[in-house]
C-alpha cells in the first residue's frame, strides 16, 4: 500500500522495476546469443580461423589464439549473463564485445569487403556481412545499458525477464535468418 504523503514513490518503484526487467531481458536474451554463436563458432572451429583472417584486423599471428579463445569467452559469457550473479559486469563486457563485433564489421564494410562471412556462428559461419549485422550488434549493445545500473529481481519478475529474453533471442534469430536471406544469391534483388 502506497502512503498518502509519498505520490511519487509509486511511479518511481515501477520505474525502477520496468527498468531492472528491461535489463533482464536482455541480458537472457544476449546470453543466448552468445551461447549459440559459441555454439556454431566451436561447431564449425576449422573454418573460423580464416574467417577472422578475413577481416584483416589482426596480426597473422594472433588470428589462431583469438579464433581458439573466441568461442570459449562466447561460451562463459553467455553462462555468466544467464547466471544472474555480477549483472552489471556481465553485461559491461558482452556491450562492449558487441561493440567491438559492431566495429569490425563496420569497418570491412567501408573498405568495400560485404562479401566476407560475418563468422556469427549461423550456417557454417557463412553469412556476408551487412549494415543490419552491425546495427543488430548495437542494438544489442544498448538494450544491455539498463542492466548495468540495476538490482536483481524477485521471483516472479525474474522469470518473466527470462520468458522475455527467450522471446527477444528468438527475435534476434529471426532477424539473423531474413538479413540471411536478404544477401542470399536467391534474393530477388538480386537476380536478373
Amino acid at each position: 500500500m502506497i502512503a498518502l504523503g509519498a505520490p511519487d514513490a509509486a511511479p518511481a518503484a515501477i520505474g525502477l522495476m520496468a527498468v531492472a526487467l528491461t535489463g533482464r531481458i536482455a541480458t537472457v536474451g544476449v546470453g543466448l546469443v552468445f551461447l549459440a554463436a559459441a555454439a556454431g563458432k566451436l561447431r564449425h572451429r576449422a573454418l573460423l580461423p580464416g574467417v577472422i583472417a578475413n577481416y584483416r584486423l589482426l596480426p597473422p599471428a594472433l588470428v589462431a589464439p583469438v579464433a581458439s579463445a573466441l568461442p570459449v569467452a562466447e561460451l562463459a559469457l553467455g553462462i555468466w549473463l544467464l547466471s544472474g550473479l555480477m549483472t552489471p559486469p556481465a553485461a559491461a563486457v558482452a556491450a562492449l564485445l558487441l561493440g567491438i563485433f559492431a566495429w569490425a564489421m563496420a569497418v570491412n564494410l567501408r573498405r568495400g569487403r560485404g562479401h566476407i562471412d560475418c563468422g556469427c556462428g549461423h550456417a557454417a559461419l557463412r553469412q556476408p556481412l551487412a549494415w543490419p549485422l552491425v546495427m543488430r550488434n548495437v542494438v544489442l549493445a544498448a538494450l544491455l545499458l539498463p542492466a548495468l545500473a540495476t538490482a536483481p529481481l524477485p521471483g516472479q519478475a525474474w522469470l518473466l525477464g527470462a520468458a522475455g529474453g527467450i522471446v527477444l533471442f528468438l527475435l534476434v534469430q529471426l532477424f539473423n535468418a531474413i538479413v540471411a536471406l536478404a544477401g542470399s544469391p536467391l534474393a530477388p534483388a538480386r537476380k536478373g
